[in-house]
C-alpha cells in the first residue's frame, strides 16, 4: 500500500510544501509523480492535468472577479468604516472576532449559501484590526475553516444537504439502506470534534500576540470617513447585489461583473480606476485563482491513474476483522485522498463502493458507517493546499502579503482539525 501511486504522490507533495517549494510546482511534480509510478509517461500525465483544469475554471474567474470587486469597495472606505463598528462589538478581545468570524463563514454554507465569496470582501479590510489586536492570522485561518467545513458535515442545508445527500446516495447505492436524517443524526460527533479544535486553536494554540508590519492593501488609496456616506451606500448594495445574483444564478463570476457595474454606474467608481482595480484584484487573488486551476488537473491526474481502487481495497487485507483497526485504515486512506483531490464532496463517491461491503463484513453499524465515510471524506480537506477550504481563507489573510499558505493556514488547520477528527471517525466506527 505504502507504494501506491496515490500515496507516493500526496506524499511527495506534501513533503515538498513543507519543504517552502512554491505549491504550484509541488502539485506539478506530484502528478508526475502520479502520472509516472502508475505507467503514464510524463507528456500523457501533463496532457490529463491540462485537460483537467477546466474543472476549477469558474472558481478561478471568481476568485479574480472578487478580488477586484474587494478591492474597489476598500477603495470607498466603506469596509474600513464597518471595520470600526466591527472593533466596538469585539471591545479588544481577540477571541470574540475569531469566534464572530468563524460564526460568519457558517453562514455562508446554509442560511446565505455563497461559501468562499465572502471572504476576499469581508477578511482584507478586516487585517488592520486583527493587527491593532495583534493577532495571530493562524487562528483566524483555523476559524474561516472551521466555518467553511463544520456547517456541511453537521447541517443537513445548503451545502450540508448537498454533501450529506451524496452520503445518502451513495450509501444506498453500495447496499446499506439509510435516510438522509441519520446522516446528520451520526455527524454531530464529527462537529464536536471541530468545534474542539477551533477552540484549541483560539484560545490555547494561538492565544499570544503576533505582530504584522502595517502593509497597504491594493493601489487605490483609501479615504477614511467618520460617517456613512452616498457611496457607502452604495457600495453596500453592490455587496448585496453580488451575493443575491450568485444565490439566484449559481454563478459567482456574473454576480461581481454586475456588482462592480453597479459601482460604475453610480459613480462609486471612476472609469480610470478599472485597470488599477483589476490589478490589485489580480495580486490578492491571481496566484489562489491559478492554484485552484492545477489542483483540478492533479485531481483528474489521479482519478486517471486507476490506483484509488486498488489503494482502498488493500485495506481489506491488512484490517483483518479488527473495527479498530478498520476504521482507523480507512480514515487515513480517506485522508490521503482528499489531501489530493482537494474535495470531500468528490471523495464520498470513490469511497463509498468499497467501504460500505468492509463495514458489512467487519459488523460496523450504519451510523458508524456513515460516520467513516463522512469522516474520511471529510478528512484531508482542512490542511490540503489544493482545497478551497485553505485557499479561501489565504486569499482573504494574505492581501498584504503577509500569511503563508503552507504555514500559516495549510499546516494549522490540518493539525486543529484533522487530528480530532480522526479522533472522532475512530471511536464512531467503533463505538457506534
Amino acid at each position: 500500500m505504502i507504494l501506491n501511486p496515490v500515496i507516493l504522490s500526496v506524499t511527495t507533495m506534501i513533503i515538498l510544501c513543507l519543504f517552502r517549494l512554491n505549491v504550484i510546482f509541488a502539485i506539478l511534480i506530484a502528478a508526475l509523480v502520479a502520472g509516472t509510478t502508475s505507467g503514464m509517461d510524463p507528456s500523457e500525465t501533463m496532457r490529463i492535468l491540462i485537460s483537467g483544469m477546466g474543472g476549477n475554471s469558474e472558481t478561478a474567474l471568481s476568485y479574480i472577479l472578487l478580488g477586484t470587486l474587494a478591492i474597489a469597495i476598500n477603495s470607498t472606505g466603506v469596509a474600513a468604516l464597518l471595520a470600526k463598528k466591527i472593533s466596538k462589538v469585539v471591545s479588544g478581545k481577540k477571541w470574540i472576532l475569531a469566534i464572530l468570524v468563524a460564526a460568519i463563514a457558517c453562514t455562508s454554507q446554509n442560511l446565505i449559501p455563497v461559501h468562499i465569496a465572502f471572504i476576499p470582501i469581508l477578511i482584507p479590510p478586516l487585517l488592520k484590526l486583527m493587527d491593532e489586536l495583534k493577532m495571530d492570522r493562524r487562528g483566524m485561518a483555523c476559524a474561516l475553516t472551521f466555518g467553511l467545513k463544520m456547517p456541511y458535515i453537521v447541517l443537513p442545508v445548503g451545502f450540508g444537504l448537498i454533501f450529506q445527500g451524496i452520503i445518502r446516495d451513495q450509501l444506498l447505492a453500495n447496499g446499506l439502506n439509510v435516510k438522509l436524517e441519520e446522516v446528520w443524526k451520526a455527524n454531530w460527533i464529527l462537529g464536536i470534534a471541530m468545534l474542539i479544535g477551533l477552540l484549541f486553536a483560539v484560545f490555547i494554540s494561538y492565544r499570544k500576540n503576533r505582530e504584522y508590519p502595517d502593509k497597504p492593501i491594493g493601489e487605490i488609496e483609501v479615504e477614511i470617513s467618520e460617517k456613512m456616506e452616498l457611496k457607502h451606500w452604495y457600495t453596500l448594495i453592490a455587496t448585496v447585489v453580488a451575493f443575491g445574483i450568485q444565490i439566484h444564478t449559481g454563478s459567482l463570476p456574473l454576480g461581481a461583473i454586475v456588482a462592480i457595474a453597479f459601482m460604475l454606474v453610480t459613480k462609486v467608481i471612476n472609469w480610470r480606476e478599472i485597470d488599477g482595480l483589476v490589478s490589485g484584484g489580480i495580486g490578492i487573488m491571481g496566484l489562489i485563482a491559478f492554484i485552484m486551476l492545477i489542483a483540478a488537473g492533479y485531481g483528474n491526474v489521479i482519478r486517471e491513474t486507476g490506483e484509488i481502487a486498488p489503494l482502498v481495497e488493500s485495506v481489506v487485507g491488512i484490517v483483518g476483522g479488527s473495527k479498530l483497526m478498520g476504521s482507523l485504515t480507512m480514515l487515513l486512506v480517506g485522508l490521503f485522498i482528499t489531501m489530493g483531490i482537494g474535495t470531500s464532496f468528490g471523495t464520498v463517491p470513490i469511497l463509498a463502493a468499497i467501504y460500505v461491503p468492509l463495514c458489512l463484513e467487519l459488523g460496523i453499524s450504519p451510523a458508524g458507517t456513515i460516520i467513516l465515510v463522512a469522516c474520511a471524506g471529510a478528512l484531508g480537506d482542512a490542511g490540503s493546499p489544493a482545497s478551497d477550504s485553505t485557499l479561501g481563507p489565504t486569499s482573504g489573510l494574505n492581501a498584504d502579503g503577509q500569511h503563508d499558505h503552507i504555514r500559516d493556514t495549510c499546516i494549522p488547520t490540518f493539525l486543529h482539525f484533522n487530528i480530532p477528527l480522526l479522533i472522532a471517525g475512530v471511536i464512531g466506527g467503533v463505538l457506534f
